[in-house]
């Protein structure tokens, strides 16, 4: 498989551009960053050249979502906004080439609105995927588990195909995150087995608690068989919160 590195959890005890060439000397040649926004792309660039490395994916901007608010890609209202967020991430797109870009649905705190919210994503993912398919992208959602953050739009595999669905025509795929579907009580070496095909990246951590393989209840020795069983040739990310103060020494997974 394909491993990558999620640098917005992973080697959080250096700086940031330092983070690059501490995955680098762990055998990553691949990185994905939630928000990049906050760094110059130029010096993220150049982070990247130095280490031999490539980016494989970012996010969307999703405003207030990570402080508790409903984010920004389907709330009634924003629609600017998030147009706003992704010419922003356009811009970054256009220098460090990811070939996946994630739209975070955001939450919808008012239950009898639903289908409003929805359809409000469901827009803005044809446009995101107007707008950064022919920069090379493929557009992608995830589900995000209701225990950890309450109300998320998109919380289950069958959340997931109803948009894939909705879509159908575009090359919008789903974002697998193994940890989000285990706290969802879902199957998910089954749900990898049978549904590869509308799956465009994968993100991983053991559940519960979201670190490092091994610190929680999933049997990733099955969960990794999985996915090599179904020719899946996407990036696997490495997205948990290291259990030690080194994320290098949480990395045993890696060699198994």
């Amino acid at each position: 498989m394909k491993w990558a590195a999620n640098l917005s959890l992973l080697y959080t005890e250096y700086p940031f551009i330092e983070r690059f060439s501490a995955a680098a000397a762990d055998g990553f040649d691949a990185v994905e960053i939630q928000f990049p926004y906050d760094t110059p792309v130029s010096d993220i660039r150049a982070a990247l050249d130095r280490n031999g490395q490539t980016c494989v994916l970012i996010n969307v901007p999703a405003g207030d979502l990570m402080q508790g608010g409903e984010g920004l890609a389907s709330v009634p209202g924003k629609q600017g906004a998030f147009a706003d967020a992704l010419q922003q991430c356009a811009e970054y797109v256009r220098v460090l080439r990811p070939s996946r870009v994630n739209v975070l649905a955001g939450r919808c705190t008012d239950k009898s609105r639903y289908d409003e919210y929805r359809n409000v994503f469901l827009n803005n993912l044809r446009l995101a995927d107007e707008v950064l398919s022919p920069l090379g992208v493929t557009v992608t959602f995830e589900a995000i588990n209701t225990v950890d953050m309450p109300d998320f739009l998109i919380s289950t595999f069958a959340d997931m195909t109803s948009v894939i669905e909705d879509l159908a025509g575009l090359s919008v795929k789903m974002q697998f995150d193994i940890y989000h579907m285990a706290m969802m009580q879902q199957d998910v070496t089954e749900l990898l087995r049978g549904n590869i095909d509308q799956i465009g990246h994968i993100q991983f951590a053991d559940a519960p608690g979201r670190n490092e393989p091994g610190k929680g209840a999933l049997d990733f020795a099955s969960v990794f068989a999985a996915i090599s069983e179904t020719g899946y040739a996407g990036w696997v990310a490495a997205e948990y919160r290291p259990s030690d103060v080194s994320t290098s020494r949480t990395l045993d997974w890696k060699s198994e």
